[in-house]
This record gives structure tokens, C-alpha cells and sequence, in this order.
């Protein structure tokens, strides 16, 4: 029974508290994930038209359902887009395609296609709209067990439901969304994790026959199979986009620092030494190669081609490259050398590029699609009319966001909150890496691959303004009035912003007073 006791003390030390209302739990979340995709799904064929860089993934969606992998369309075929959305996607050649970017996030997008048919821009979107739907749930559920409330995670939910940026790239076929979705749901493993290695770590110091005993390094906390599972997932979100690779360093570094304090915190002398011999080191010689396992394997269509960018490179170049690599390997590392060149070198100019110091105000929002119908065109009754796609984010959530964030800095400094720590090693892996391409370009649409730790770190921060449980009712009350506000206030900023989140044919009088600012035309 003493045993029990103490191992139930540790366990509150180690993990706080914890919520008990599991219907509600799932209940707030589940509610702003339907409605969520009930609108992400709505009308998302709309238009039948190839949006901004749809051009290219949709396109090497179809070659890779077809052939295993990219290929190239001939400079014979002058409007292929054209030809692609009117029902003839036969528009490749026999030459393989050198593209930037791994076949995963392609994969994914190909699932619609064989589901709905190739040339149905429903189907082409339907993977994308999926998985944006299911983050929804995924953040809501993310939130309650970080902050150990349901009435937050209900928050994150539709903080994710009625973000315009994250609606709009939940309707299109790009390759970030689906990175955004396999970082998830890779933290939420490890934080699912953390827990469960918390718990065992109670359990094992409790049952020591000297409480009281002087810990050397801890015991060994086992095979932690949600952290070898994140692992993999990282190794798909590597498969969709190299970026991935910034989000294995900060996590790796981020689940050692729990463990860390996780040691300390049951009284383990030596606590840094032992949470690396012990977990750390075993994690990286697992974690990291089976990571690499899983972005190898990703290359499969690539491997059993014969007419794949670079696939027989190797056998045409005898003695260079990498020379100790097999033929096949070989070859795919001159194709990776390739991509790194053409991507690091990137400098054409572009209309809607945008330094990321800018993202997070939403300084220059990227414009995915947009027509100028004229009276009677396409339902315009008006002179000029507008439609268009901006990928325009919420102000009300992206302003807020940088308040947060700046709050989580401090609440992780000076009040060691792990979770406040979690929240940045997210934007570190996310966002901070984009500051070394001061050369390059680049967009703004890029931050939906770390828009999750913003919502978390807007969630945290209504968190704080909540206040505890415990506060006198007209206090909490008032406060909730203040987060109610603020929500609604949300809401209505997206809705005012949904017609040029979905192509709606609206006058262009009211397109412009959507453009809040000049940099956003």
C-alpha cells in the first residue's frame, strides 16, 4: 500500500494533472472537426482547375499512380494544364522528371485520384481535405492532454476549424499540409509518450526497497514503441519534404530534455548522465535509422523503375559520385545532390514571395488562384467581379499567435513549463530553419507545416487568461466572456474572408475590402 501511495505521488509529480471527463474530452473536439470538414469539403472540386503549385503535384500524383514515378511532359505539350482539367491527363512523356521534392506527400494525393479518378479535381484534393479535417481532431486532443483540459482542447479545435490559412490549404493538393499532418501526429506520439514513460519511471522508483535510497543514473524505462512509431512518421513527413529532416532535430533534442527533467524530478543524482545512457542513446541509434529506413523505402516506385530521373546515373558515370554506395544508391544520391543544388540556388523572382520574417503577421499572403469575370461571365452581375483563392491567414489568430509565442519564451525561461518548451521546439524545427534562405525563394504558405504549435501557443495563452479552475465564479466568468469575444471575433474574420478562401464569383469592390493592406494585393 506505501508502495502504491508513493508511486501515485510520483506519478501526479511527474505528469500533473490530468482531466477525467473523457466524453467531453472527445466531445468538443469531435464537434469542430465535423463542422470543420463539412466545410473543408464542401464544393472542394471548385474550381476544376489546376490552383498555384497544384500544377506540379497533381500532375506528379498521376504519373506516380501511373508509372511508379515522375515524368516528364514534353515541351511539345504547350497547355497541358488545359489539356489535364478538360479530361485528358495523358500528358507525359517517356522521359523520367527531375523533381525537388520525394514521392510520399505524392503518394498521399494519389490515393483521391484512384479513388475518385485522375481527372477529378475532388479527388485530386480529397487526401489533403482528409487530413486537414483529421488534424482538427488531433490538435483538439493534443491540447486537452497538454494543458489537462477539455474546455481548451475544445478551444484548439476551433482555433484549426476556422483558420483560414489552414482551410485554404486543406483544399488544395500541396505538399505542406501533408507535412504539417505527419509532424503532428509525430508529437503527438512522443508527448503521448512522455506520459507513458513517466508512468513507468514512477512505478520502477516506487517499487525500490529503499525508498529513500540515493539514485544513481534511474532505470531503464524499456522500448518505448510510441517513440520508435514517431520515428517512422518522421521519416514519411522526410519523405514528403526534406524539411522534415529540422523537425527530427528538435524533437530528438526535445524528448532527451524530458527525460532530463523527468529524472530529476524522482530524485535521480546523476540525471543528465542517465537519461541519455540510459534512453537517449538508444533512442538515436533506433530512432534515426529507421527514420531513414522509412525515407529510403518511400523511394520505392523510384527504385523498381526503369526510366526515373537518375535511375541508371551510376552505370553511366563509372567512378563517381559517392563510390562506396551500390549502383542504385549511388544513383539516388546524385539525384538528392541535384535537388539540393537546384532547390538552395532558387532565386527566380516571384509576385507573391515572402521572407519569413514576415509569416507570422501575414505580411504577404500568398495568392493560390484568381479571375476577373466580367458581367455575365461565370454568374458575375456586376461590371468586374472577382475569384479567387488567397491564402490569407486569420489575423485575429496569426496576431495573437506572435503574443503567445513570445509568452511561451518567457513561461519557458523563467517558469520551466514543458509545455511552453514543446511549443517552441515545434517552431524551431518549423519555422526557424527558413531564416537561413535570406536568399532564396520562398512563401508564406510554408507555415502551415508549424501552424500547429501556433494554435498551441494561442491555446496556452487563453489558458492563462481563463485562469485557474478554482477562480471566484464572477471572476471566471468574466474571463470566459473575454475568450468567447475573442473567439467570436475569430469566427467572424474568417467568414468575412470565405469568399476568397473558396473561388466565390464576388464583385470587386468586395475583393477589395478583403486586402487589408497593399502588400497583400
Amino acid at each position: 500500500m506505501v508502495g502504491m501511495d508513493r508511486e501515485e505521488q510520483l506519478r501526479d509529480r511527474l505528469l500533473g494533472y490530468r482531466p477525467t471527463d473523457r466524453l467531453l474530452g472527445w466531445l468538443g473536439p469531435l464537434v469542430f472537426t465535423v463542422l470543420g470538414g463539412i466545410l473543408r469539403f464542401w464544393q472542394l472540386g471548385r474550381p476544376h482547375q489546376l490552383v498555384f503549385d497544384e500544377t506540379y503535384y497533381v500532375k506528379g500524383s498521376t504519373s506516380i499512380l501511373w508509372n511508379g514515378v515522375e515524368m516528364r511532359v514534353p515541351d511539345s505539350i504547350k497547355s497541358p494544364d488545359v489539356m489535364f482539367t478538360k479530361g485528358s491527363p495523358s500528358v507525359f512523356g517517356t522521359e523520367g522528371d527531375m523533381v525537388v521534392h520525394p514521392q510520399v506527400g505524392k503518394w498521399v494525393g494519389a490515393l483521391g485520384q484512384w479513388v475518385f479518378g485522375v481527372d477529378s479535381s475532388f479527388g485530386w484534393r480529397f487526401s489533403v481535405a482528409l487530413l486537414g479535417t483529421l488534424s482538427i481532431l488531433v490538435i483538439g486532443r493534443l491540447a486537452r492532454r497538454m494543458f489537462g483540459s477539455s474546455l481548451l482542447g475544445t478551444l484548439a479545435a476551433f482555433l484549426t476549424a476556422f483558420e483560414g490559412h489552414h482551410f485554404v490549404q486543406s483544399r488544395t493538393m500541396l505538399l505542406d499540409p501533408i507535412l504539417m499532418f505527419f509532424v503532428l501526429v509525430a508529437f503527438y506520439l512522443l508527448v503521448l509518450d512522455r506520459d507513458r514513460s513517466r508512468a513507468i519511471l514512477a512505478r520502477k522508483v516506487a517499487s525500490l526497497e529503499d525508498p529513500g535510497a540515493t539514485l544513481m543514473y534511474g532505470p531503464w524505462l524499456g522500448w518505448r514503441p510510441l517513440r520508435l512509431l514517431a520515428g517512422i512518421v518522421l521519416g514519411l513527413s522526410c519523405g514528403v519534404k526534406w524539411s522534415g529532416l529540422y523537425f527530427i532535430a528538435a524533437f530528438g533534442l526535445m524528448t532527451v530534455l524530458w527525460d532530463m527533467g523527468a529524472r530529476r524530478t524522482v530524485g535521480v543524482r546523476h540525471w543528465i548522465q542517465g537519461a541519455v545512457l540510459r534512453d537517449g542513446l538508444l533512442a538515436f541509434v533506433v530512432m534515426v535509422p529507421l527514420a531513414l529506413a522509412t525515407y529510403l523505402l518511400s523511394w520505392t516506385g523510384w527504385f523498381v523503375s526503369d526510366n526515373g530521373y537518375n535511375r541508371h546515373w551510376a552505370e553511366k558515370n563509372p567512378g563517381k559520385g559517392i563510390t562506396w554506395l551500390p549502383d542504385d544508391l549511388r544513383s539516388l544520391a546524385q539525384y538528392h545532390k541535384d535537388v539540393w543544388d537546384f532547390a538552395y540556388n532558387l532565386k527566380t523572382p516571384h509576385d507573391y514571395m515572402s521572407n519569413a520574417w514576415g509569416w507570422l503577421v501575414q505580411s504577404r499572403p500568398t495568392s493560390f488562384f484568381y479571375e476577373g469575370p466580367k458581367k455575365g461571365e461565370d454568374g458575375c452581375t456586376v461590371e468586374l467581379c472577382s475569384k479567387a483563392i488567397s491564402s490569407v491567414g486569420t489575423v485575429t489568430f496569426w496576431w495573437v499567435g506572435v503574443v503567445a509565442l513570445v509568452f511561451c519564451v518567457y513561461w519557458w525561461l523563467f517558469r520551466r513549463d514543458w509545455r511552453a518548451g514543446a511549443i517552441l521546439a515545434g517552431m524551431a524545427g518549423g519555422y526557424l530553419p527558413w531564416f537561413q534562405y535570406q536568399h532564396r525563394t520562398v512563401f508564406g504558405f510554408y507555415e502551415i507545416a508549424f501552424e500547429p504549435f501556433v494554435i498551441l501557443a494561442v491555446t496556452f495563452l487563453l489558458g492563462l487568461v481563463l485562469g485557474p479552475r478554482t477562480a471566484p465564479t464572477a471572476q471566471r466568468r468574466t474571463r470566459l466572456m473575454v475568450v468567447g469575444g475573442y473567439l467570436l471575433l475569430t469566427f467572424a474574420v474568417f467568414v468575412f474572408f470565405y469568399p476568397i478562401y473558396t473561388a466565390q464569383v464576388i464583385p470587386q469592390e468586395h475583393w477589395s475590402w478583403r486586402m487589408w493592406f497593399p502588400s497583400w494585393v
